[in-house]
């Protein structure tokens, strides 16, 4: 394997990893010799997770906390800190779904969308900036969407956070640079993950993104790891504040 993409002696923080985006990612840096910590909210299904990564011979562990729970997210930090004394890669991926029209939705469910996306990846790459500031070397990558390009109706909330975090990539990437940390966004199109389920079982709604598409299909998954990989590793260490679109060409057609 060239040594331009691997990743061995890193320690990489995925949000989000138990299943889907997150996990297929974690499971790309592991193939490709990080060591990745992956984050969730249930321990027991985390647990297996990190478990089916160490029956691959992978160097994974689980570490559960609500990525919108301030103080547990700064305590994970400081936890990686005193266990590995390093971190070298934080993917944010951890986020909810909601839809409903916009007149059903209510202030809460806006205000959950953006803390679990926005408010949680910009607290967890602050923790984390400290720690690849003293170090003088980072990957911050966070997961965006093709939503934020192309809006749709009744995922207000979902759009709102991801276009924040589009600029938010944007702004610490313009910051921490000097600091020899990089920050990007995945941006995925539409992948068929546990969150899409409604929308997979949908028989119009798929043929629409099989049309829309020009590789006509939904992604799976394991197509989003390279990215990540490609981003996390020294083949990406000149790209700086870039949105790496993975939608199959959906948004470069009309």
């Amino acid at each position: 394997m060239s040594s331009l993409f691997w990743l061995e002696n890193r320690i990489a923080l995925v949000s989000g990893a138990s299943r889907g985006l997150g996990f297929a990612m974690a499971e790309a840096l592991a193939a490709h010799g990080a060591h990745v910590i992956l984050n969730g909210r249930n321990a027991a299904t985390l647990e297996k997770a990190a478990g089916r990564l160490k029956d691959m011979g992978y160097g994974a562990e689980a570490l559960a906390f609500d990525v919108t729970d301030a103080a547990a997210a700064v305590d994970a930090v400081e936890r990686i800190r005193e266990v590995h004394g390093r971190l070298d890669i934080l993917i944010n991926n951890a986020g909810v779904q909601h839809r409903v029209p916009l007149t059903e939705w209510q202030d809460g469910d806006f205000e959950r969308l953006l803390a679990s996306h926005l408010t949680s990846s910009f607290r967890l790459s602050r923790e984390a900036a400290k720690l690849m500031i003293a170090q003088k070397r980072g990957r911050i990558i966070n997961t965006g969407s093709v939503a934020a390009i192309l809006a749709r109706p009744t995922i207000h909330g979902y759009i709102a956070a991801k276009t924040g975090l589009h600029g938010l990539t944007r702004s610490m990437a313009a910051e921490l640079g000097p600091q020899g940390i990089t920050v990007n966004a995945i941006v995925p199109g539409y992948f068929a993950t546990e969150m899409n389920e409604a929308l997979l079982a949908d028989k119009d709604f798929t043929g629409w993104v099989e049309k829309r598409t020009p590789l006509g299909r939904w992604a799976q998954p394991h197509e989003l790891g390279g990215a990540a990989v490609f981003l996390a590793s020294d083949a990406g260490s000149y790209v700086n504040g870039h949105l790496l679109v993975v939608d199959g060409g959906m948004s470069i057609t009309l």
